[in-house]
């Protein structure tokens, strides 16, 4: 997938939804800074029409990274813009657990609770098996299991 989104992007390197998806592969390939730079075109190219959730990509890619602060701001912008969005609930919330503020990632839960049943995810997609466990780990933190 990545060599066609790559080969529409060099026929047409304005294409803001090829940008984007092309962060997304690359963040489920484990390149959180390709990733981060791909949304990042993707945005500038179409800053009024938001094409997917940039700002939960760029989020999950500095949460990879272990910017935890970086990702919480991102995060939390990603949930004002989007609420009903549950994927970007749960990585808050193993944001907030890797950063130690337990109290706020189970609120964070509780609130993902209100919306759906599925609170650890099918991590398939993510290829990295050091990212899988990051996420993993942080949720399982978050709903009070032990690590």
């Amino acid at each position: 997938m990545i060599g066609l989104v790559d080969h529409a992007l060099a026929l047409n390197p304005n294409f803001a939804r090829g940008w984007y998806v092309s962060g997304v592969l690359r963040l489920w390939a484990g390149q959180p800074d390709l990733a981060i730079e791909h949304v990042e075109t993707s945005l500038r190219l179409s800053p009024r029409e938001r094409t997917g959730t940039p700002l939960t990509e760029i989020g999950a890619a500095y949460f990879f990274k272990r910017r935890f602060d970086e990702a919480m701001a991102k995060l939390l912008l990603s949930i004002q813009y989007n609420p009903g969005y549950t994927h970007s609930y749960r990585i808050l919330a193993a944001c907030y657990a890797h950063m130690g503020r337990l109290e706020e990632a189970r609120a964070i839960v509780a609130r993902l609770r209100a919306m759906t049943s599925q609170i650890v995810p099918s991590v398939v997609e993510l290829r990295n098996p050091e990212h899988r466990e990051l996420y993993l780990s942080g949720l399982r933190l978050a709903l009070g299991e032990a690590e």
